[in-house]
């Protein structure tokens, strides 16, 4: 478990060295190789016809949910095209992955995984199911953020306020109690939930090496 990560720099490779500098030959200063975004960026992925992730269908078991927020940087401004993943097990706790011992009662319906880009402001709006709980995991989703001046990911989850088995859950459990709301969803009405995700900075996201 980590914050937002940032590599310590280690000594320059020859790649990072002035061109000039290596004509010339014999001892000279090295420059770090400067900062460069990821991409393609996540609103033209998005854009294919891969892009994104199935509709949520209606005929998905369970209750229907919408979860909006907004991503912000350290110095607390909104940060748009981002690409945000989501992935749950179904309404009864389920996992449609091999790897899940009960995938065979997995909802044929519901797919488990979201895919959405944050628009101009920031802002994001996920549709899928309230997920069961799994095991001695209360009710989650894990949440995955792809965009520049991200190196590969972030990855943190995402709890639903008041939800009784959270206080049972190992993975919050590790989380140091005066955090663990960064990762709560917010109730605002019936069936809406409020996420804000921070990079860095006050109340940052605690964010899992995975």
């Amino acid at each position: 478990m980590s914050d937002a990560r940032t590599a310590a720099p280690g000594p320059p490779s020859p790649s990072t060295v002035a061109p000039s500098a290596k004509a010339e030959g014999g001892p000279s200063p090295r420059e770090i190789t400067p900062f460069q975004p990821t991409g393609p960026y996540p609103q033209v992925m998005l854009d294919l016809p891969t892009g994104t992730a199935i509709p949520l269908s209606a005929a998905a078991r369970g209750e229907h949910i919408v979860i909006e927020g907004t991503v912000f940087d350290g110095a607390g401004k909104p940060v748009a095209d981002l690409m945000i993943e989501t992935w749950q097990a179904d309404a009864a706790g389920h996992h449609p992955h091999p790897g899940d011992p009960s995938a065979a009662q997995a909802d044929p319906s519901f797919w488990g995984y979201r895919r959405v880009a944050t628009d101009n402001r920031g802002g994001f709006r996920i549709e899928s199911v309230k997920p069961g709980a799994t095991d001695l995991q209360a009710p989650h989703m894990l949440v995955a953020i792809y965009g520049g001046g991200i190196l590969y990911r972030h990855v943190t989850r995402l709890y639903f306020e008041a939800e009784p088995a959270n206080t049972a859950d190992l993975v919050r459990a590790a989380v140091p109690p005066a955090r663990r709301h960064t990762l709560m969803a917010r109730p605002v009405e019936a069936g809406r939930y409020r996420f804000d995700i921070r990079l860095q900075g006050e109340d940052e996201t605690v964010f899992f090496d995975v």
